[in-house]
């Protein structure tokens, strides 16, 4: 059991299925005055039985088979995965992977300012207005609400639209949960399609199958290093009188065809999450220039007072942040393209390309697992490997494929879109920041992790 775990989860599961489907053969093999060796035989049929049925399962799904691996197999690999974190080795980072956010003395400056003058405890204040300024002329809008979150932002531009009951909205199959439930939380219904296969958002290709009189909007987001083919989209939009909701939570600062992201569209969203490379903890933006748009997004959100603030001390933080996103977007850029380097050398990991037009800025870097070897370990098992070596990586989104009909529709085939659930591998961004040798380690942990179950 300890082989399967450290190659394979699913060899584990198998074999501990196996396990008490013996013991329940034995059990009724007793109650029923069966000998032990029949009882046996009977669990691995049924277990055989079992393994075919889920085959056949995961590949009308459109899911790639599982891969039962032999025990000198296991015994191989384990062999040459001894040197291996996960299995006591020393990881390549002991110290393990950065912190985030960043201690900033100027963002320590700024905090120390509101809480002099009192402004940090206010309902509205400088802070927000400021805020407001800055990411109106960053992004060439007119009007900017600040909220509690991205994903609130999500759903007030869609309430923004005025779209309600008995309307539709079309997004990728696969994309971050919280838009599908902002569609669903104003009373509209989901249409999906698929992604392309050189990246993690909507493939224009799928948009006239999807659209239909009920159609009012499209969600389009950039994820995981990758950008939509955004222009493409609003054309497409535009023409058929849809509007474009643009969710650029993960990349502030990026560029396409020199316009700047967050700016396309009827309505564009950024996110101040925790984790984001804009972080304030908590935290959002709406930007539009539709003027009908923002008063009802505003409306909404009025309860007497603003039921979906971001604070005077949120906005402050941010502030600081603004002014140093560009030269970090370039930093994390020039990462990338090292981590590019390294990906050809690794024979399990694909990276989309990035286009001369575009000019990313990483939340996350993403690449496809490709193990198409029968000794090869589940994704799951291949980050854990990384993780144990002291890197902040793992899987994608969920996505919606498998979601049921009663709550969206899904016109086309989401076969990318499933093969992202299954094969998406993300790198957090903190380490981008790091130094030329961290980076250098950051590729020998990559190739210690592939070499010991690969070469």
């Amino acid at each position: 059991l300890q082989k399967g775990i450290a190659v394979s989860c699913d060899r584990t599961i198998h074999t501990i299925h196996t396990i008490l489907s013996v013991v329940r053969e034995l059990h009724l093999g007793n109650k029923n005055k069966i000998s032990g060796e029949d009882a046996i035989s009977s669990a691995f049929k049924n277990q055989r039985m079992r393994r075919a049925f889920q085959q056949r399962q995961r590949c009308q799904r459109g899911l790639r088979p599982l891969r039962w691996l032999s025990m000198h197999q296991l015994n191989q690999t384990s062999k040459a995965a001894q040197s291996l974190a996960l299995h006591g080795g020393t990881p390549v980072f002991p110290e393990g992977a950065p912190n985030w956010p960043l201690a900033d003395p100027e963002v320590e400056e700024v905090l120390r300012s509101a809480w002099s003058d009192g402004s940090w405890g206010t309902y509205q204040g400088i802070w927000t207005e400021r805020l407001c300024e800055r990411l109106a002329e960053m992004h060439g809008r007119r009007f900017v609400l600040p909220c509690s979150s991205g994903t609130y932002a999500v759903e007030a531009a869609v309430r923004g639209l005025g779209v309600g009951v008995g309307d539709e909205v079309i997004l990728a199959a696969y994309d971050f949960p919280g838009n599908f439930r902002a569609i669903e939380q104003v009373g509209a219904r989901p249409v999906l399609v698929d992604i392309a296969k050189d990246h993690w958002s909507i493939d224009p290709a799928g948009l006239d199958a999807a659209c239909s009189e009920k159609v009012r909007a499209v969600i389009v987001s950039h994820l995981h290093g990758t950008l939509a083919p955004i222009g493409a989209i609003e054309q497409w939009a535009r023409a058929r009188g849809i509007a474009l909701i643009e969710d650029a939570c993960q990349v502030p600062g990026a560029t396409i065809g020199g316009q700047i992201a967050g700016s396309f569209g009827d309505a564009s969203v950024l996110s101040f999450g925790g984790s984001k490379l804009l972080t304030a903890g908590r935290g959002g933006a709406l930007l539009t220039d539709r003027e009908d748009l923002y008063q009802r997004a505003k409306i909404f959100g009025h309860r007497g007072n603003d039921a979906f603030p971001l604070s005077q001390l949120q906005a402050a933080v941010l502030l600081p942040q603004l002014d140093t996103l560009a030269a970090r977007n370039l930093c994390r850029q020039l990462a990338a393209k090292h981590l590019r380097k390294i990906s050809e050398k690794l024979s399990c990991l694909h990276t989309p390309p990035v286009s001369d037009h575009v000019q990313p800025s990483y939340y996350k870097f993403g690449w496809y697992y490709r193990a198409n070897s029968e000794s090869a370990p589940s994704k799951e098992i291949f980050i854990q490997a990384l993780e144990a070596e002291g890197l902040a990586i793992g899987s994608g989104f969920r996505g919606f494929a498998r979601r049921s009909s009663r709550r969206c529709r899904s016109p086309v085939p989401l076969t990318c879109a499933k093969d992202a659930v299954e094969s998406t591998l993300l790198l957090h961004h903190p380490i981008l920041l790091s130094d030329s040798i961290s980076l250098e380690r950051v590729g020998e942990a990559f190739e210690k992790v592939h070499n010991a179950f690969f070469v």
